[in-house]
């Protein structure tokens, strides 16, 4: 199987270059290999290497910078992947696509399904949400798999973030109003290659037949402020934490450029009805990464 990568500096690209490396090959692509505003030049590489898959990690994710930069957002997460997935189609190749759970309002109050209607609250949901009817229109073997609250401990993500905060605040103030299913980057990358696998020997076919949108997140649901509180506790370093009380916040408390969903927790039993496979709890994934 040969894959073509994109977004390999990133905290999922980044696990998904290892991880598919037990498939075949891969060649895996970041920022400094090019510039997805550039769709002619995307375009040609794939078409130059003529991978059996496609898959496509990157994405522009500054979330409240967004509402400035539409037009750089728009180009990254919506016609960029549109040229993959139509230049995927023109070679047979299977096109898998990130997508994110901010494409919905989070006003419900249980986990959305993929049948949920979606309603952007800001620039990088509704580029994403683009991003994902652009994939659909090229009517190739495509599969949208949206994900929620990505982390791992190499990047600048929420457990990065409240490790170090716990390291030099005594009094965090954590957000509790913000329902997700974390989701941790190791899991969804290896949960990904299984997928692939049952794919062997005709990939094509194989997602030919089960195109569409797929919810992938660590299983459950939980707040920001329970989810920090479960961080510390599993810290491998507790002896270096001063911070000595949680206390609960409000997502108003906090105004930001774009507006935040606050329920997003995701149902996944689509995607394991179909591939067969799941992520572990989040709970669980986040002590296998805690103790890694």
């Amino acid at each position: 199987m040969k894959i073509l990568l994109f977004g390999k500096t990133g905290q999922l690209g980044w696990e998904l270059e290892r991880t598919l490396a037990a498939l075949g090959s891969v060649h895996a692509l970041g920022q400094t290999d090019l510039d997805l505003q550039n769709l002619t030049t995307l375009k040609q590489i794939i078409l130059t290497t003529k991978p059996d898959v496609i898959v496509n990690a990157s994405a522009y994710t500054a979330v409240d910078r967004a509402e400035q930069e539409k037009e750089i957002a728009m180009r990254v997460n919506a016609e960029a992947p549109g040229v993959m997935a139509q230049a995927a189609k023109e070679l047979r190749a299977v096109f898998l696509h990130y997508s994110t759970d901010y494409v919905f309002d989070g006003k419900k109050n249980s986990a959305y399904t993929e049948q949920d209607a979606t309603n952007p609250l800001n620039v990088y949901g509704q580029s994403k949400l683009n991003g994902e009817q652009a994939a659909a229109e090229s009517r190739g073997a495509h599969v949208i798999l949206r994900t929620s609250w990505v982390y791992s401990l190499r990047g600048d993500g929420f457990v990065s973030k409240v490790l170090r905060w716990a390291r030099s605040q005594e009094n965090l103030k954590i957000v509790s109003d913000q329902v997700g299913s974390p989701t941790w980057a190791r899991a969804l990358a290896e949960t990904t290659a299984l997928m692939l696998a049952h794919s062997a020997p005709s990939p094509y076919d194989y997602f030919s037949e089960r195109v569409g949108v797929y919810h992938l997140g660590g299983l459950g649901s939980v707040s920001r402020l329970d989810f920090a509180q479960e961080i510390l506790r599993l810290d491998p370093h507790k002896e270096e934490q001063i911070c000595k009380r949680l206390e609960p916040a409000l997502t108003a408390d906090f105004p930001t450029p774009a507006l935040r969903p606050l329920r997003t927790a995701l149902d996944c039993s689509r995607f394991s009805a179909t591939f067969g496979v799941s992520l572990p709890t989040w709970q669980e994934a986040l002590r296998l990464a805690m103790g890694d």
